[in-house]
């Protein structure tokens, strides 16, 4: 990972994407973040997030908490929730 804020800007964007794809409104995002606390500092962890807090600042949407686990390599993503019209 060569840049991890934006890693989070771009795994941010892709979970996003899904409510902007029903036409929808993102409203809420929790973390769910893996990541190797003994391989990498923390602040690789705080740079992931930061960047994923951009787009989903950006978005009107709220970060709204998550989970960490610790794992071999790090994976991030967002459950998203959001609000669409009925008819779509």
């Amino acid at each position: 990972m060569n840049d991890p804020y934006t890693f989070g800007q771009i795994a941010a964007a892709n979970s996003i994407s899904d409510i902007y794809a029903m036409g929808g409104r993102p409203v809420t995002c929790l973390n769910l973040a893996m990541f190797p606390a003994k391989k990498l500092e923390p602040e690789v962890l705080h740079q992931i997030v930061a960047g994923a807090l951009s787009k989903i600042t950006e978005s009107g949407a709220v970060l709204a908490g998550g989970h960490t686990i610790e794992d071999d390599e790090p994976k991030f993503g967002l459950a998203v929730t959001g609000i669409v019209h009925t008819q779509k």
